[in-house]
């Protein structure tokens, strides 16, 4: 049987460490790729580009900001999309205090201080069980990658996206949805609406585990991410 091609979508200040684990404990059935979305400061153009660079057809593995160049892609070429799999995403828009901390973030970029992701800023990616460890490590070492000009292009990208709630029902491949039970920027309620908004979708809420889970729960992240692929089509 030929293997699924396997398209990975990081999140803000990602690279590709954030799905390496899933792409190899996948190899053996699906054949990964990993988006790289450090070039574009649109979601549009981000998805463009990642259209451009990918196979055919292919099924989608999202987190984050990934997810919304998920929802574009479906706006984009929704026929190229076998599966799709969301991670601690949204479908809708900044809310009021959401914007203005991006605006913050960007005022602080500006006037020439970019700290990445601090020991301080953790609590707020990770369950508090993993901050003082490896996972906390990673993601700090991640930041520090993709640094403060990515940085810059992606949250005014993050900013400018479209509300994807009213495009949730048009999407009718197999779809899963998951997000961690202590994940703070994009609540649990979050993606319930988006399970809601896609019909026959799964929901998943993994216990114990922040707004990363393919780094949190890589092993539980892969298992889910298997049985996804061979959910039956239609």
């Amino acid at each position: 049987m030929s293997r699924i091609p396997l398209v990975f979508l990081p999140g803000l200040l990602c690279d590709a460490e954030l799905w390496q684990q899933q792409a190899d404990a996948l190899s053996d059935i699906a054949d990964p790729f990993i988006a790289d979305f450090a070039r574009d400061d649109s979601i549009a153009g981000m998805a463009s580009r990642l259209l451009d660079a990918a196979p055919p057809r292919f099924a989608l593995a999202a987190l984050s900001m990934g997810g919304y160049v998920a929802f574009e892609i479906f706006r984009q070429a929704p026929e190229r999309v076998m599966r799709a799999a969301l991670f601690d995403t949204s479908a809708s828009p900044d809310d009021v205090v959401r914007a203005r901390q991006r605006r913050a973030a960007i005022h602080s970029l500006n006037s020439g201080r970019f700290a990445g992701v601090t020991h301080r800023m953790l609590p707020t990616l990770i369950h508090e069980s993993r901050v003082h460890g490896p996972v906390g490590e990673t993601v700090m070492r991640m930041a520090e990658r993709v640094g403060a000009e990515v940085f810059l292009q992606q949250q005014k990208a993050i900013m400018g996206r479209q509300d994807s709630r009213p495009g949730l029902a048009s999407i009718d491949v197999p779809a899963m949805v998951v997000v961690g039970d202590s994940d703070q920027l994009t609540p649990v309620d979050e993606s319930l609406a988006i399970h809601q908004g896609i019909a026959g979708s799964e929901f998943h809420v993994l216990p114990a585990c922040g707004h990363l889970p393919p780094l949190e729960m890589p092993e539980e992240t892969a298992a889910l991410l298997r049985r996804w692929l061979h959910r039956p089509e239609g």
